[in-house]
């Protein structure tokens, strides 16, 4: 079985309701994540929030969109999310140590911990700045 859908969305955090509904979706129409959809929508919401605040820190509002792309197989779910923002330096994103008790900044752990595979894609596809793939396996 496989699937894919992709939508774009507007750099803003107000459009993260409805990221977090739009995986909701494809996850429930299928039997295959049962177990983990809600922790796929969190993974990428809280990945496109870190796009908003990080990568156009100091550029909202903006007419730019974020692009989501999931594809599911039988094996696992890979999403892509593009975004024309600041480019990211991968070696500078880290999760903040769960000690370190205070508001927000657990987002990339959260990721960590939901997804197999997090990875910046250098390689540039439509004009898109940042490429961030992330990968369930099922």
């Amino acid at each position: 079985m496989e699937k894919s859908l992709s939508k774009e969305f507007e750099v803003n955090s107000s459009q993260l309701k409805e990221i977090r509904q739009f995986i909701r979706d494809f996850t429930k129409s299928s039997n295959l994540l049962k177990d983990c959809q809600e922790d796929i929508a969190l993974a990428v919401t809280e990945a496109c929030q870190n796009i908003i605040k990080h990568a156009y820190k100091d550029r909202l509002p903006t007419t730019d969109k974020i692009k989501i792309e999931i594809n599911l197989s039988s094996k696992q779910i890979i999403i892509n999310i593009f975004d024309r923002g600041i480019s990211v330096v991968p070696k500078n994103i880290k999760p903040r140590k769960l000690d370190d008790v205070k508001p927000g900044g657990l987002g990339t752990f959260f990721i960590g911990q939901i997804m197999d595979e997090v990875n910046f894609v250098t390689n540039k596809k439509e004009n898109w700045v940042n490429h961030l793939r992330l990968v369930k396996n099922i």
